[in-house]
């Protein structure tokens, strides 16, 4: 009996030393995505607006990275604020952690290179190499065309410096150490011809991450054959809104939809100074309609051709209710 708890005990210690091994090279030898590229982006004036464009109205790095008032509906950013952080994602809303999202204006990023932040934003890494989960989307714009992210990051940097620091986020066991193994290289894509309304319009989808609010998900994995088809919850003040299908399906989804009411779906909220005062067992969305109605009809138009290709998955969505 005492040989074989002495084997028993040797097992039990080699599993221990295997499983400290493991958790030792995952949280220090990971991620490994490489260094940062030595590049110096060049400002010019068309970066600035193409940047501005993409990083408010399309792939919704200030919707993020700035301060709303979900007192009003679809909690409107604070444009005096611009990038300056301050989210909050914990237990309350669903979160497995206590993430506040930092600031991104050049108070917090002026000792990062251009390269140190095309890494961040395409795979996941930061500036002291460790990982970022992907409650930022950059699995997406990890896709994005260089030139594109290049803008991004042009406008980034012209954003006025704004004096705010935030504790250092934290992540639930076992999420904190699964995370560094989250990042990967980025395969980027090159944007597509604006007169090819279908792949351009896949394009624009993919750069604002549509796929990953609309779809449902199982601890960080989209459900196959729900993606686009909506239904991912959102705790909001003391309800819970779920986002739609946007799949071609004719009944739950926008398969009976016209391009024109796709459209001005999208414009009836191009001023957010007249968003209305919500209570918080009212309906309410994390839909950045203020920000996305800023869109070109043309890009709009791109997006709903594309969406109207998706395969219809029929699935109702019930849009809000009370916790």
């Amino acid at each position: 009996m005492k040989k074989v708890a002495k084997i028993f005990a040797y097992v039990a210690i080699f599993v221990v030393v295997v499983i400290i091994g493991i958790v030792a090279y995952v949280t220090l030898a990971l991620p490994n995505v490489g260094p940062p590229e030595n590049i110096k982006v060049e400002i010019t004036p068309q970066r600035l607006e193409r940047g501005k464009y993409l990083a408010i109205n399309v792939s919704g790095c200030l919707d993020c990275h700035s301060a709303h008032d979900w007192t009003k509906f679809g909690g409107p950013i604070d444009t005096n604020q611009l990038g300056s952080g301050g989210e909050k994602f914990d237990a309350g809303v669903g979160f497995p952690g206590n993430v506040t999202v930092p600031n991104l204006t050049p108070h917090n990023l002026k000792n990062w290179t251009d390269g140190e932040l095309l890494r961040a934003i395409t795979t996941g890494v930061k500036r002291d190499g460790s990982a970022i989960f992907p409650l930022m989307p950059w699995p997406y714009y990890s896709k994005m065309d260089r030139e594109d992210l290049y803008s991004i990051i042009a406008y980034i940097r012209s954003l006025k410096p704004i004096d705010k620091d935030y504790p250092k986020s934290k992540l639930d066991f076992p999420l904190n150490i699964i995370v560094h193994t989250m990042p990967q290289k980025a395969t980027l894509g090159k944007k597509p011809d604006t007169k090819d309304t279908l792949k351009y319009g896949k394009y624009l989808v993919q750069s604002a991450a549509c796929k990953e609010c609309h779809s449902q998900d199982n601890k960080g994995t989209l459900l196959p054959g729900l993606e686009f088809a909506g239904g991912r919850p959102f705790k909001v003040g003391a309800g819970t809104v779920r986002s739609t299908n946007i799949t071609s399906d004719v009944k739950t989804g926008i398969g009976g939809w016209t391009k024109e009411g796709f459209i001005a779906r999208f414009k009836a909220y191009n001023d957010q100074s007249k968003a209305q005062k919500v209570g918080v067992s009212d309906f309410q969305t994390v839909m950045p309609w203020w920000n996305f109605s800023k869109m070109s009809e043309g890009d709009l138009a791109s997006i709903y051709t594309y969406l109207k290709t998706l395969k219809p998955v029929k699935n109702a969505v019930v849009k809000f209710s009370l916790k």
